[in-house]
């Protein structure tokens, strides 16, 4: 038998991508849905993605929920609830994209920064062209000591650290018309 994360199944959307359920990802959703309604800080944003979450954890036995399924779920929570509105305005959000900086750096390898810096221009590029709404970047401190080849934490690892988050936000700015939320940790 095969154990999912939290129990919970993976997510299939129309293009054939699979990502596992993540409750943050659909409360974005929720809570722009909500806010678009006119309900700035929905207090039931949370309880919204619980209901949900808990019926694909008890009620939901397939491995693989599509994602027509997923928003019917949210619909039905918001209709019996009593938020018919909210639930107009409620979108199946895209997957947030993800680029793990600790993996290029291991793959440019230590010292070679030139070289991370080009792997992740492209992978930013390659995400550019998908249009997710959100980007969530990862590893930025171990990747600067993988770079650096530092055992401990030093000045040239917070120097390095700083051009990364510089490149990144340069990099998604120069895309044209972008809205683009970026996550750095």
């Amino acid at each position: 038998m095969i154990a999912f994360r939290d129990n919970l199944p993976l997510v299939r959307f129309d293009d054939g991508r699979v990502i596992h359920f993540e409750p943050q990802w659909l409360s974005r959703a929720v809570a722009t849905a909500a806010s678009q309604a006119g309900y700035e800080r929905w207090w039931l944003t949370e309880h919204v993605t619980e209901s949900v979450a808990s019926f694909l954890k008890n009620d939901f036995s397939d491995p693989v929920v599509g994602v027509s399924r997923l928003r019917t779920a949210v619909l039905s929570v918001l209709q019996v609830i009593g938020y018919p509105d909210v639930a107009t305005h409620f979108l199946t959000p895209e997957p947030p994209a993800r680029i793990a900086l600790e993996s290029l750096a291991t793959r440019a390898g230590a010292g070679y920064e030139l070289a991370f810096f080009c792997l992740l221009r492209d992978e930013i590029r390659e995400i550019r062209t998908a249009r997710p709404s959100r980007i969530e970047i990862t590893g930025l401190q171990a990747s600067a000591r993988i770079l650096r080849n530092a055992k401990i934490w030093g000045s040239g690892c917070s120097h390095l650290r700083g051009e990364i988050v510089r490149f990144v936000h340069e990099e998604i700015a120069s895309a044209p018309a972008t809205n683009l939320e970026v996550q750095m940790s």
